[in-house]
């Protein structure tokens, strides 16, 4: 997320991170590890394929590692924008789980598919969330030992609200893969750098690009562009669109790079069409 004068993240070890807007944002957002979200104040819309998940003030969400999503974060009237998310990475989960009574771990729960879970209110959520907003309302920084109990308090909010967060908080495969070219043609109009495509994929950037290689004879940015003139070339010459209102929702931020890369391809500029 960028670091702008009206959106504002804090973080702490990595793990607690604050942000306070007045403005919508919205922003893609890759977790590869999982993640719980608590809303002070303002909404936040969670966009997972064709669901959406409203969050408002006191709703709190558990995301599910390695996924992609849509999140707009917006203000609400005069509310701000305000949430807090603790991030629990595979090393303190597999500590977490080292030190259990493993007799006390349900049986047979199945491992649900969903993505995002929007949890019901809880005191131990409430509470969890509420003794964290001081460290965010001054410069006093939380030691390494309050952010792992805070993390651990998380941890054990979780398991206490539902039984089906044991198979997946102690699920500790590798990351698995999503089909590249389905990816990319669900957001060959999002501004992503190769790093990000390779992150939200599955994969590390080495990885990305050897498996893309398998599917084109193009580097990914030429693929990118080649794809963004073709579904241009769609909305102008069957739908009758316009240019004016086409460049930018196939992913070009500037008319003239958009009109001279159109030319190239097809050998007429757009507004011939």
């Amino acid at each position: 997320m960028q670091q702008e004068d009206k959106l504002k993240t804090i973080s702490y070890s990595g793990i607690f991170l604050s942000c306070f807007a007045d403005y919508s944002e919205k922003c893609i957002h890759a977790t590869p590890e999982h993640v719980l979200v608590y809303l002070y104040s303002g909404e936040q819309i969670i966009e997972d394929r064709n669901k959406k998940i409203k969050l408002q003030a006191g709703d709190c969400a558990f995301i599910r590692r390695d996924h992609r999503l849509k999140m707009y974060k917006n203000s609400k009237g005069e509310d701000l924008y305000k949430g807090i998310s603790l991030t629990f990475n595979r090393n303190v989960l597999r500590d977490f789980y080292s030190k259990m009574n493993k007799s006390e771990i349900p049986k047979g729960v199945k491992i649900s598919d969903k993505t995002v879970f929007k949890l019901e209110p809880s005191p131990a959520i409430e509470s969890l969330f509420q003794s964290l907003t001081p460290y965010f309302d001054s410069n006093i920084k939380p030691t390494e030992g309050v952010t792992h109990l805070k993390l651990l308090e998380g941890i054990y909010a979780l398991l206490n609200s539902n039984e089906l967060f044991y198979p997946i908080l102690f699920d500790f495969a590798e990351p698995w893969k999503i089909d590249l070219l389905e990816f990319l043609n669900s957001n060959y109009m999002e501004e992503l750098s190769m790093e990000q495509i390779a992150s939200f994929t599955g994969r590390s950037l080495a990885t990305f690009k050897r498996d893309f290689k398998k599917i084109s004879n193009l580097t990914p940015q030429k693929w990118l562009i080649k794809k963004r003139l073709e579904m241009a070339y769609i909305k102008l010459k069957e739908e009758g669109r316009k240019v004016q209102g086409v460049y930018m929702e196939v992913g070009f931020k500037n008319p003239s790079h958009f009109s001279t890369a159109f030319k190239k391809q097809y050998g007429i500029s757009p507004t011939e069409i």
